[in-house]
């Protein structure tokens, strides 16, 4: 299912947050509610880790991870490393990175066997998410936006890019991804997708301002609780039957 959430009045809860199907990380300095949003969704299943990088709490555009592993910039602090590898899972590697765009969770998109990178990204950043990530790496654009990671955000179950990416590139990225793919929106028509939404396997948390259509397509596209494109359509037509009489 999809919950809606809040940081700090804030709806771009991507910016700080960072979902995986192994370990959540959230930025620090948030309010309770924020966090109990997310602890009680996922704390049975994976743990919630409160982190800081580079003394920011703007994590989920700082880092990039999977179930594998995680990277950090190379501003992240000895303290602050040590904290989040404490706290991760041991299957999990943990690595900071070399890296001029530095901001990870911008420029690269992931789930647990494919990533999409900046066409610019060093070689040995290509390298080391090739080998801590264990995924496959292609350098793309989305609809024009070389911010690959703010413009989708995907799952090993489906994903969602940027609105305006065309038929012919969500196709090729599709068949890339080894994933369904729908060009869409959240928090009431924000095309920056990778701010908006976190989603693992599971369950997605997106912005308080994502309407309800919003809401049934990440659930449909997603694949979470039994919300199939039939199911949506079907529900949304029982709603409509159910408004009118």
């Amino acid at each position: 299912m999809a919950v809606r959430a809040q940081f700090e009045g804030n709806n771009e809860i991507g910016v700080f947050s960072k979902l995986t199907n192994a370990y959540c990380l959230v930025g620090i300095g948030g309010s309770e509610n924020f966090y109990s949003v997310f602890e009680g969704e996922l704390s049975e299943s994976v743990p919630v880790i409160h982190a800081s990088l580079a003394g920011c709490r703007i994590i989920g555009r700082m880092c990039v991870g999977n179930r594998h592993g995680l990277l950090v910039p190379n501003t992240t602090t000895d303290q602050e490393l040590q904290h989040i590898r404490n706290a991760l899972p041991d299957s999990v590697k943990l690595q900071r990175v070399e890296e001029r765009l530095s901001a990870l969770g911008n420029v690269a998109a992931c789930n647990d066997y494919v990533a999409l990178v900046h066409p610019d990204l060093d070689r040995e950043t290509e390298d080391i998410i090739t080998d801590t990530l264990q995924v496959e790496v292609f350098r793309q654009t989305l609809a024009g936006n070389v911010l690959v990671g703010s413009y989708c955000s995907f799952s090993n179950q489906g994903g969602l890019v940027h609105p305006k990416t065309s038929v012919e590139d969500q196709d090729e990225l599709s068949s890339l991804l080894q994933v369904p793919l729908v060009a869409g929106t959240v928090n009431r028509g924000s095309d920056v997708i990778g701010a908006g939404l976190v989603v693992n396997d599971w369950i997605a948390f997106c912005g308080l301002d994502t309407t309800a259509t919003e809401l049934s397509v990440i659930e449909s596209v997603f694949k979470l609780g039994d919300n199939q494109p039939s199911a949506v359509a079907s529900g949304m037509r029982d709603a409509l039957l159910d408004s009118m009489t």
